[in-house]
């Protein structure tokens, strides 16, 4: 399910409702120790049990305790942020093998730097002037196929989305004015490859960019497109990698990575400026990378496929309830979740009324869904949370037989 699609079928419900949990043992990963201060219950905030995908709207994924440990440790002390950007930066270069990297806010400020980066290279007359460039507007070119909401963030730079469709499309509108080409990687891609959009950009010298946000799992990705040829490539901080929400980052060649770096926080006047980073989220970010680099993916794999079993074996206990694994074949959110049917002469409620009951109810839970069949998240639920979602889902369906 798209992204766009979970937004609209969720932004009609209300939202409402309290929070219970009720732990089980898990030896990977203990629930949270209960907080001095319910921040939830003060400002009546409804915690949420994510059973979707990872969405901006719902805060993202839960952060990994080597990340919460990191921002937590270095909250006391100041630091040069010239510095840490250049540490961080050339430990994450290092550990994506590739020439330079940064930490951004997010992967829309990274596509926003990137574009910046191809505009104005150095030139600080140019950086200063940003997005009012005198003369003709710099062009960015996207397969007509690849238009998305969030290449707002290019234009913001001042620059003009040229859309083309096919690699003879592609090739006949680079000009002069012509600053980048930018890929995204979730969409469609019969109108071209990733091979040949990176050799008729290189033919014309015309840098690079491909759009990753979402799209690890697989670990294998954060190091694929480089490999291909792209100039610039961004992925989401707050997602599968389980750092801060509102970090994210930008890997490529090394002179548009200090070109970025020129049009961002802390320099005082940039574009990218209103877009910084702090401290804690660029340890933050570091530690999640290493972690997410250094974690079993196969074990990982391998428990969310159980957990999805866990919570199907509970639901099939319900008449007519069947459930099937379902792997998404990506690029984006290409990881397990469980699709769930039922007759609905039999039980008599729809996935929509599912997901409304849900999200309504106590605990809150977000699920995915359509007119045919529910589909329940499994890799963002805490350990805790899987036989609750389970037991509610359950009682939901139960309660319409």
């Amino acid at each position: 399910m798209k992204r766009r699609d979970v937004i609209k079928s969720l932004t009609a419900l209300p939202l409402v409702g309290g929070f219970v949990g009720s732990l089980i043992p898990d030896v990977a990963t203990a629930a949270p120790a209960a907080p001095k201060r319910d921040l939830f219950k003060e400002l009546g905030v409804t915690p949420t049990i994510n059973a979707g995908v990872t969405m901006t709207f719902l805060s993202g994924s839960l952060m990994m305790p080597e990340v919460l440990e990191a921002i937590n440790s270095t909250s006391h002390d100041f630091a040069n942020m010239y510095e840490l950007q250049d540490k961080i930066g050339a430990k994450i270069a290092e550990m994506l093998h590739v020439e330079s990297a940064m930490v951004t806010s997010g992967a829309a400020c990274a596509m926003l730097l990137g574009t910046a980066a191809c505009i104005t290279g150095t030139d600080a007359e140019k950086i200063k002037m940003l997005p009012n460039l005198p003369g003709p507007r710099p062009e960015v070119i996207m397969q007509k196929t690849h238009r998305y909401l969030f290449d707002q963030a290019v234009s913001t730079t001042g620059a003009k989305i040229v859309e083309v469709e096919g690699a003879d499309g592609m090739q006949k509108a680079i000009n002069p004015n012509t600053v980048m080409a930018l890929f995204f990687n979730a969409a469609d891609k019969s109108s071209i490859s990733h091979e040949d959009f990176v050799r008729i950009a290189k033919a014309k010298n015309i840098p690079t960019f491909l759009d990753a946000a979402a799209d690890v799992p697989p670990v294998e990705n954060l190091f694929k497109f480089q490999k291909i040829g792209f100039d610039l490539v961004t992925f989401s901080g707050g997602k599968m990698i389980r750092g801060p929400q509102s970090a994210g980052l930008l890997f490529g060649r090394k002179d548009l990575i200090a070109a970025a770096r020129l049009n961002h926080s802390p320099h005082e006047a940039p574009i990218g400026r209103p877009m910084k980073v702090n401290k804690e989220e660029m340890f933050g970010m570091y530690a999640a990378l290493k972690s997410y680099l250094e974690r079993d993916h196969k074990k990982e794999w391998e428990d969310w496929l159980q957990r999805a079993k866990r919570i199907g074996t509970q639901l099939e206990t319900v008449p007519t309830v069947k459930t099937e694994t379902h792997i998404d074949p990506g690029p984006a959110n290409a990881f397990p979740s469980l699709d769930v049917v039922w007759d609905f002469s039999k039980v008599k409620i729809k996935p929509q009324e599912v997901l409304a009951a849900l999200k309504n109810g106590t605990p809150s839970i977000v699920a995915n869904g359509n007119d045919k069949k529910l589909n329940i998240g499994v890799v963002l639920l805490r350990p805790d949370q899987v036989d609750v979602v389970a037991k509610r889902v359950k009682e939901v369906l139960q309660q319409a037989v």
